[in-house]
């Protein structure tokens, strides 16, 4: 029995045994942690990839991949007893401008910028300038009739239109040859009628060539507005014709100079109508001159034609 020596040991030169490798089968690889990349990337470890949590409240809302990785703080929950609002879950963040949640606006509600589109036919937003005396006004459109028309194209100007129209009609009785006949070689009762009569048709020729202009205009795509173009294309018309008007008085309707003036006055009515109808309705100058076109015909036609 001395022979036999029964030792636990073991051989010092004989290398340890290694646990067997376990071995898995494809398809039965364990993924990745979440929020790692299934390979590390060459030359270090895996970075820490923070992803956003799923919300712990929220009753199947989509979570929103935050490429910054910065997750919005939660709000506190609403008081009890109230609903939170429209669109988001029961708990969590309700904050609008967070992301995965909706804000809702009002119809026609624009939060983020107040510009507004120029339309045809609204109103102006403020008027171009201060409402002009009839002093002003009737120099302006002789001397600086662009920005006259500009400035006045919110204001009604009855008052001069219809002062200015009917003393036309006055005087322009005695621009026409046959009219001018009539009212010297009647008497005092007998002329004052007609006189005061022809002033009135004047008047009401002025309103309706105004509307028909201003018509036009609107048709045409113009956004100005009926009085002042009305008024201003009756003052036009009246304040063109007075230099023609003031020679027929002593030389007659067939004289060679009054003629001359009449073809040059219809001119610069044409003019100053194309100006009106521009500034007033912000239309180019073609469609402003068409716009005009059956006013001046009108003109021509009724008042110079006659005596020319």
């Amino acid at each position: 029995m001395a022979g036999f020596r029964i030792g636990r040991g073991r051989n010092d030169n004989r290398r340890p045994q290694q646990p067997p490798q376990q071995q898995q089968s494809y398809g039965q690889q364990q993924p990745p942690p979440y929020g790692q990349p299934p390979y590390p990337p060459v030359g270090g470890p895996p970075p820490q990839q923070q992803w956003p949590q799923p919300n712990a409240g929220g009753h199947g809302e989509p979570e929103y991949f935050d490429p910054y990785g910065q997750q919005q703080p939660h709000a506190q929950q609403p008081p009890h007893g109230q609903q939170p609002p429209y669109g988001h879950g029961g708990g969590g963040n309700y904050t609008n401008d967070n992301p995965g949640h909706t804000q809702v606006f009002a119809v026609g509600e624009d939060p983020y910028g107040q510009g507004a589109t120029y339309q045809a036919g609204a109103a102006a937003a403020a008027p171009s300038g201060p409402r002009l005396p009839w002093k002003e006004l009737l120099r302006g459109i002789v001397t600086r009739p662009g920005q006259t028309f500009l400035q006045m194209r919110d204001y009604p100007v009855w008052g001069p239109a219809l002062t200015v129209t009917f003393l036309y009609g006055l005087l322009a009785v005695f621009g026409l040859d046959d009219a001018r006949k009539d009212v010297i070689n009647a008497t005092l009762s007998q002329a004052v009628p007609i006189v005061l009569s022809t002033g009135v048709a004047f008047v009401i020729c002025g309103l309706l060539l105004g509307a028909v202009t201003h018509t036009l205009a609107r048709q045409m795509g113009g956004d100005g507005s009926w009085q002042p173009t009305v008024g201003l294309s009756m003052l036009v018309m009246s304040i063109t014709d007075a230099p023609r008007l003031l020679f027929a008085v002593f030389l007659g309707g067939d004289n060679m100079i009054v003629q001359v003036l009449g073809w040059a006055t219809w001119v610069a009515a044409g003019a100053l109508f194309t100006s009106l109808v521009s500034k007033s309705h912000d239309l180019p100058w073609p469609k402003a001159l068409g716009a005009s076109a059956i006013q001046l015909i009108a003109l021509l036609s009724i008042i110079k034609l006659g005596t020319i």
